[in-house]
């Protein structure tokens, strides 16, 4: 019986902490093996300041905000290169804050994309089979259309942002109850909501995602850019939980121990998107949280802690909606530390 597919998760995917010196500093990741991030995800803990996220497709020095609705934006100082082991920032105190304890989320996709005609358009694609993790830009027709994402496989999560406008985030997750129709939306606190021309009413399949005339996901000639995941045994989960208001909370199995964990709820509004990783919290409870739609600091809040299990995850809130309210649901997405049991065998250890 085969585990995992992914023995060593750090060759796609890893959390790496930092110190701002306020000018530039290239950042080095701590895996063991080289690898060069395709997506990286910044926020500083210490301050407020606004998520930046930087892709290989839009290239260096471009960014969008999680907590914002705001179109591509471009500033010199922020990320300047994707290196062989890491990256290089410059001044930006968003990212760079001189004292500041600064945290990233790094990607492997394809590095350099590639044209793809797979669906009714060509879009351009940077792709990792292997992980399931693939970056595709496409340009919007504002009627139904068909876009080639490269995994080979069904995406269980699509990110969509419309680089060229000030439109909100919008995210297409496979556990949310109708797929070819509900979302929800990244830099807000909605519940999900249904539309049927935001994905043209049809579901992903193994070659395309589909779009329809909604300027969110498919405004005419604007530049959109489409985060998509496929789950991959032993390395990365998409799924859902319900609370149960308690303080020994629900327990959420997955087949590794997780190094990232977002969670959201999907069924009540005021819910926000909670980021948790095994590298700010190195032991249980896991309190500190950042919140993907807030561009505030790093919290410590033992009512939105969790526990990271060595198979799994159990939220501990009792009294808001953010992570454990009784009967809601939550949609969540995991990546792995390293697989429960690796192909050889070998199980992981607890924290």
């Amino acid at each position: 019986m085969a585990y995992t597919t992914i023995d060593n998760p750090e060759l796609y995917f890893q959390t790496k902490l930092f110190t701002g010196n306020g000018g530039t500093q290239s950042i080095t990741l701590d895996g063991s093996e080289n690898m060069q991030p395709d997506l990286v995800w910044i926020k500083n803990r210490a301050t407020t300041g606004n998520h930046a996220l930087f892709n290989v497709i839009s290239g260096v020095t471009k960014y969008l905000n999680s907590n914002t609705n705001y179109s591509e934006q471009t500033s010199a100082p922020t990320l300047t290169s994707f290196n062989s082991d890491g990256f290089t920032v410059g001044s930006s105190t968003d990212l760079n804050g001189s004292g500041n304890g600064i945290c990233s989320w790094n990607w492997k996709a394809g590095g350099s994309a590639s044209s793809n005609t797979d669906g009714s358009i060509t879009s351009t694609v940077s792709a990792n089979t292997t992980a399931g993790f693939s970056i595709v830009s496409y340009t919007g027709t504002n009627s139904g259309i068909t876009v080639g994402h490269g995994l080979g496989s069904v995406p269980s999560m699509i990110i969509f942002k419309d680089r060229s406008n000030a439109q909100d985030w919008v995210v297409n997750h496979k556990s949310l109850a109708q797929q070819t129709q509900a979302h929800l939306t990244l830099n807000t606190t909605n519940a999900s909501g249904n539309n049927t021309s935001l994905f043209n009413n049809t579901a992903p399949t193994s070659s395309v995602f589909s779009v329809g005339a909604n300027v969110a996901t498919n405004a005419s000639s604007a530049n959109f850019i489409a985060y998509c995941f496929a789950e991959k045994k032993g390395y990365s989960k998409f799924g859902s939980y319900t609370g149960n208001g308690n303080a020994d909370g629900t327990f959420v199995p997955l087949p590794f121990k997780a190094s990232m964990i977002i969670y959201k709820n999907s069924s009540s509004a005021g819910g926000h998107w909670q980021i948790h990783d095994n590298k700010r919290s190195p032991f249980n409870v896991a309190d500190e949280v950042l919140r993907a739609n807030l561009s505030n600091a790093e919290t410590e809040d033992g009512d939105e802690s969790i526990d990271i299990l060595s198979n799994g995850f159990k939220p501990r809130g009792t009294s808001n909606n953010n992570n454990n309210h009784s009967g809601d649901t939550y949609v969540y997405i995991a990546f792995s530390e390293s697989p429960f049991v690796n192909s050889k065998g070998v199980p992981t250890t607890a924290r």
